[in-house]
């Protein structure tokens, strides 16, 4: 039966499909926009920087310092400030949509909680540093900055007196915008930075670097934008004017047209009760996951591998407990293991030709679903095919269901994720019975645990340990993409997948095995 997929889910995978149409799945923005977040922070630094030099951090001297850069040194401060307007709202759109994005595949939960956790704090550190910025302009809009956040500052009990009382009696010194330009450039940039550090600490591999072309593209998307259409100011600040049009930004000042109908009180409220919300989501309901993984000492030799390709940091190499020859030994945190199974595949004792009397026992395997039983389940399937042609297919639990793919020629055989198949079992299933080996897994550059179909193709590859050894006939073996949502994809590449076979088998037929050579070649 075909697995159930949400409606959130499938629109969004659709979406993930035209876009991987338009960029190809190594430039697709949607797999990215962690590390294009990371990049419109940095040019949002660089540009924030080069402003600075030309700010005047007085009353008197913010807006007119602001409006020279805009206007009389357009072709440089100009430019700058408008890719630091715009590369702040993209980086605003980048978080939001990868926020929807985990919550809409299921990546909140479970071991993901605390990226999760942490990530709904940090997005608000990411709006304070917004709301600085208009504030320092000190037009009509910094000033109704000003003034509102002011009077949400004056009802936090750890604010003494009264800051909105000051914009009333025209009492602001050149002291409070030297004090916001420091918290603006230095300040909130250093606490944003140990919020990010904080978000990510319990994932390994962490990569922060988008895409060059894809972050190349987008800068000069930026610059096209900012060339077109340049960042401008409202009129200057005037404490006795009332503006008659404010153009808000809505992804940093959202709550501030709220404080025109409700009480500082009743904001502050609302905005607490959605952050908690979002914070407690991971357990609205929790995630179930499986046992961890099991360390078996006596199989281990502490090469550390597994440690290597764990995609949560669950897996330290230490020293070694048992008395056993070998230097080191390796430790799972139940607590971060996502039960992914991918460091059962990173054991060089995973390997399905070992003991065939006994038992298969490796260094580190999943309780759940040991080695041994995927062994066993795979055997069996496979002295179950019929037919000219026999394929066995390998397939992961988060994409396409591939029970529906069984046939009296065609096995499967669903694991925790693609990442989870030693390449010793592909080579087994070869030797075994099976005239071709289909992989299928998570879409490309897009694993639910990360990196497993990474790690998979890396160790097809020969790039990383253990590989698939070059004895193995490659032309048998195929890896497949696709999604949940993919199954007429995978449908047909599996068809064509038979048809490749069945030509390479009746290639196979008609060579002479002693020259290579096919029957009848002089």
């Amino acid at each position: 039966m075909t697995r159930h997929v949400n409606p959130i889910k499938r629109s969004y995978l659709l979406l993930e499909d035209w876009f991987n149409l338009s960029f190809g799945a190594d430039w697709n923005p949607l797999y990215h926009l962690g590390t294009l977040a990371f990049f419109f922070f940095w040019v949002v630094l660089v540009s924030g920087i080069y402003l600075f030099i030309f700010f005047d951090t007085s009353i008197a001297g913010a807006y007119a310092s602001v409006e020279y850069m805009t206007h009389d040194q357009w072709y440089a401060a100009g430019v700058m400030r408008s890719l630091h307007r715009y590369a702040s709202d993209a980086a605003m759109v980048t978080i939001l949509l990868h926020m929807f994005r985990e919550f809409s595949l299921d990546r909140y939960r479970g071991v993901r909680w605390f990226s999760w956790f942490t990530g709904v704090p940090t997005l608000w550190f990411v709006i304070t540093l917004g709301i600085t910025g208009y504030w320092l302009v000190w037009d009509e809009l910094g000033l109704f900055v000003a003034v509102y956040s002011a009077q949400l500052m004056d009802t936090l009990p750890v604010v003494s007196g009264s800051m909105a009382r000051d914009f009333l009696a025209g009492q602001l010194t050149d002291r409070l915008f030297t004090l916001m330009g420091f918290l603006h450039l230095l300040g909130q940039p250093v606490i944003l930075i140990i919020a990010l550090w904080i978000h990510v600490k319990r994932l390994s591999h962490v990569n922060i670097s988008a895409p060059r072309g894809l972050a190349i593209g987008s800068f000069l998307a930026l610059l096209v934008l900012s060339l077109l259409k340049p960042a401008t100011s409202h009129g200057p600040a005037d404490l006795d004017k009332v503006p008659t049009v404010l153009n808000i930004d809505w992804f940093y000042l959202n709550v501030y047209p709220l404080l025109d109908r409700w009480t500082a009180d009743q904001v502050w409220l609302v905005t607490t009760g959605v952050t908690l919300l979002l914070m407690i989501m991971p357990w609205l309901p929790p995630k179930k996951t499986g046992p961890a993984a099991e360390v078996h000492l006596n199989q281990c030799n502490g090469c550390g591998q597994c440690a290597q390709d764990c995609p949560f940091d669950a897996i330290t190499v230490q020293a070694r407990t048992d008395g056993a020859r070998w230097a080191s030994e390796v430790v799972v945190n139940p607590d971060q293991c996502a039960a992914c199974g991918i460091c059962m595949a990173s054991c060089h004792a995973s390997n399905p030709f070992r003991q065939p009397q006994k038992p298969l026992e490796t260094a580190i395997d999943m309780p759940q679903f040991p080695i041994d039983e995927i062994r066993r389940l795979t055997g069996k399937a496979l002295a179950e095919l019929k037919g000219d042609t026999k394929i066995i297919v390998f397939g992961c639990d988060n994409a396409v269901d591939v029970a529906d793919f069984k046939a009296p020629d065609v096995a499967v055989l669903s694991l925790f994720c693609a990442g989870m198949l030693p390449p010793t079992l592909v080579e087994y299933a070869l030797a075994h019975g099976a005239d071709g080996v289909l992989v299928t897994g998570c879409r490309s550059g897009d694993c639910y645990y990360r990196y497993g179909n990474i790690w998979l193709d890396q160790r097809f590859a020969g790039r990383r340990k253990p590989i698939l050894r070059q004895r193995a006939q490659r032309e048998r073996i195929e890896v497949f993409r696709a999604a949940v949502t993919d199954t007429a994809r995978l449908r047909r590449g599996l068809a064509q997948f038979r048809e490749k076979i069945t030509a390479v088998k009746r290639q196979a037929a008609h060579t002479d095995p002693s020259t290579g050579r096919e029957a009848g070649d002089a």
